[in-house]
């Protein structure tokens, strides 16, 4: 049997292809000329139909191509023209070797079976490697290749998309790129184990134990390889990101395939294990839609009651989202206790922004118009002091 592409192929066109060679052996010619002449045409109506493969992606599938809005089919065409060229080539190239007088016993090659006694009692190819498979696995590490490079294309196209944001890593998507590939690959070389009547059973059980050593050994590794796409995949936070963890605090500059590095508000680098950050708390102050400020303040005990309750309205005048931009809505202002030193106030509004700088810009002028209306008013603020009476 005769296998193209993991498929059987119709031997009819093998007949055929002997029936030529019958007949210009009937026209006097040797096996050997009647077989390469067959072998030689049949290999160039190939190049004619590998030439008019490219003629059809050059004049009808790259206009339509342009036609287009994508870049996409441009690059897909461009990626696969040449590879499926060199399958069709491939293909004559197959039926040229095959035909060929020379040539052709080498493919589907058998053994022979005796019995104890030594004699023939018929053949097998179980353990015999010829022609055929080796063209059999040539042949899927084109498709295999061909299809690569369609999904190598789709990898370029979203890492492109992703470094336009700048939210993800275009290390781990090279990285994931290379993965799939390898899977690829490994499906194709099975298929032709299997395709070949190869048996599998030893080659399994061999590569579990390598995977269970090799699994032992580098535990520490594996572990932050795939807490990595864990991150990539369930996107906790992205490159940008500002985040806690622990009792540390930063933005995210790198998400590497072993480790996250993390640009602390001190100015150093924190290098972080994938590991541990699936396994941390995680606190992604990018994610905020609105960032809660709570802060407080304190006036003198000799505050009259009069002073004591202006100081909400003037709060309110001050925090207000038409006279400050980036405030949303100011939630509360409340007289909340009588402390050991003053009287004390809470405050809680809201900001549409979740960008850290912008939040202290906007408590600093706060701060200062609630200092120049108190002065206007006033009103002391408070510090700690402590009145001590001494009897005589």
């Amino acid at each position: 049997m005769v296998i193209f592409l993991g498929c059987p192929i119709n031997m009819s066109y093998i007949d055929q292809l002997a029936s030529l060679n019958h007949m210009l052996e009937n026209l006097g010619l040797s096996e050997f000329y009647a077989t390469l002449i067959v072998s030689v045409l049949v290999f160039i109506l190939f190049l004619i139909v590998g030439w008019a493969v490219e003629h059809v992606f050059e004049h009808y599938l790259k206009k339509w191509a342009k036609g287009t809005k994508t870049k996409i089919d441009d690059e897909i065409l461009k990626n696969v023209k040449k590879p499926i060229y060199v399958l069709v080539i491939f293909f004559g190239f197959f039926f040229f070797m095959h035909n060929f007088s020379i040539v052709a016993p080498y493919f589907d090659m058998a053994a022979d079976v005796v019995d104890e006694a030594g004699n023939v009692i018929g053949q097998t190819t179980e353990g015999v490697f010829d022609l055929s498979e080796m063209f059999l696995l040539i042949e899927l590490l084109l498709v295999a290749y061909i299809f690569t490079r369609v999904t190598n294309v789709l990898f370029a196209w979203y890492a492109e998309r992703q470094e336009k944001k700048k939210k993800t890593s275009q290390h781990i998507l090279y990285v994931f790129r290379a993965v799939f590939n390898g899977i690829v690959y490994l499906i194709a070389f099975f298929v032709f184990m299997g395709l070949a009547g190869i048996d599998l059973t030893g080659l399994a059980i061999g590569g579990a134990a390598g995977a269970i050593v090799i699994g032992f050994a580098l535990q520490s590794v594996l572990s932050d390889f795939f807490s990595a796409f864990s991150i990539y995949f369930d996107r906790p936070f992205e490159i940008g990101d500002y985040i806690v963890v622990g009792d540390y605090s930063g933005t995210v500059t790198k998400i590497g395939m072993k480790s996250t590095r993390v640009q602390l508000l001190q100015g150093e680098e924190l290098v972080l294990p994938n590991s541990e950050l699936t396994k941390a708390s995680v606190r992604n102050f990018k994610k905020m839609r609105k960032r809660r400020i709570n802060f407080g303040f304190g006036v003198t005990y000799d505050t009259s009651l009069e002073k004591l309750k202006k100081i909400p309205e003037i709060v309110k005048d001050i925090i207000d989202p038409e006279k400050l931009e980036n405030v949303h809505k100011l939630d509360r202002v409340h007289f909340t206790e009588f402390g050991d030193f003053s009287l004390n106030f809470e405050i809680v509004y809201y900001m549409r922004t979740q960008d850290y700088v912008t939040y202290r810009d906007t408590q600093q002028e706060i701060n200062f118009r609630i200092k120049e209306a108190f002065e206007k008013e006033k009103i002391e603020m408070a510090f700690p002091t402590q009145t001590v009476f001494v009897n005589k």
